[in-house]
């Protein structure tokens, strides 16, 4: 596997690629590297040419300067975990090196995905995610985008945002990867104990109730259960919601239209966040 930290040395190694006519994927991540990371690097393999990785923690999608601080750093491991799955190059850029001195920052039109379940309780979070992955799509020129159903809102925001800057990349979407307790895989479960990651089962239980009991009509009472499986647990809970596939609540259920939970909640300042499709 290639290391490459100059945008630079990147671009010359993807124009050399394209000349040769190879097809490249490529898996944004930051860091702290996983088993779901890892199959996103398999899905990449077997449907490119070449996969690019990237690792980069990115400043400006953290509202929480603690948050940015404590964000685990496991950069060896990673490259190990890179290296077994295959992977062809890894890109490993400063700060200087995505934010430019002449960089230009700009604003994107999310409308309502901005302003809901994590865009409301993340003020500015979304903004951050486009504007580091449209800089590293000008950087990368990927022919897919491969992202993980975890975060779901964010896969629909740079969904919206490579339509609305017509950079002409496919993303596909992989299902969540989770422990065999159902516990979905997060770099962030590296700083709960082991105690707390018996007790984050109840976010995975919580969307299972849901889609075990979902019945057609009003959701509250469905819904209530769910939040109490994780208040139960001793987890604070900022959203717990029934919706759409594109995130529009739904309060009374014809039983036709497909459904998503989701949900986000944390425990010693450790934020976790899960969703489902209860219908599909």
């Amino acid at each position: 596997m290639m290391i490459l930290k100059k945008t630079s040395d990147l671009s010359a190694y993807i124009d050399n690629q394209r000349e040769k006519g190879r097809k490249i994927g490529f898996v944004p991540t930051m860091g702290a590297l996983h088993q779901g990371h890892i199959s996103l690097i398999n899905l990449s393999k077997n449907e490119n040419d070449d996969t690019i990785c990237s690792i980069f923690v990115n400043p400006t999608q953290f509202n929480n300067p603690e948050d940015f601080e404590k964000y685990p750093i496991t950069i060896d491991h990673d490259i190990e975990l890179l290296e077994a799955a295959g992977c062809d190059v890894l890109f490993l850029p400063s700060l200087e090196e995505i934010y430019p001195a002449n960089f230009n920052n700009k604003r994107y039109e999310l409308g309502k995905l901005d302003t809901i379940l994590e865009g409301k309780h993340r003020p500015g979070h979304f903004q951050g995610v486009c504007m580091v992955v449209d800089r590293l799509l000008a950087i990368v020129s990927c022919d897919i985008l491969y992202l993980g159903q975890k975060d779901y809102q964010q896969c629909l925001v740079l969904k919206k945002m490579i339509e609305l800057e017509k950079l002409g990349v496919t993303i596909t979407i992989a299902a969540t990867v989770r422990e065999k307790n159902g516990l979905a895989m997060s770099s962030r479960n590296s700083r709960l104990s082991d105690q707390e990651k018996k007790q984050a089962l109840c976010i995975y239980q919580s969307l299972e109730s849901l889609k075990k009991n979902i019945q057609p009509g009003d959701l509250t009472e469905l819904k209530e259960k769910a939040i109490n499986i994780i208040s139960d647990a001793g987890f604070v809970i900022d959203y717990l919601d029934i919706t759409d596939i594109n995130l529009n609540p739904i309060h009374n259920w014809d039983g036709q239209i497909n459904l998503i939970g989701l949900v986000a909640a944390s425990t010693n300042q450790v934020r976790l966040i899960d969703n489902m499709m209860i219908t599909s």
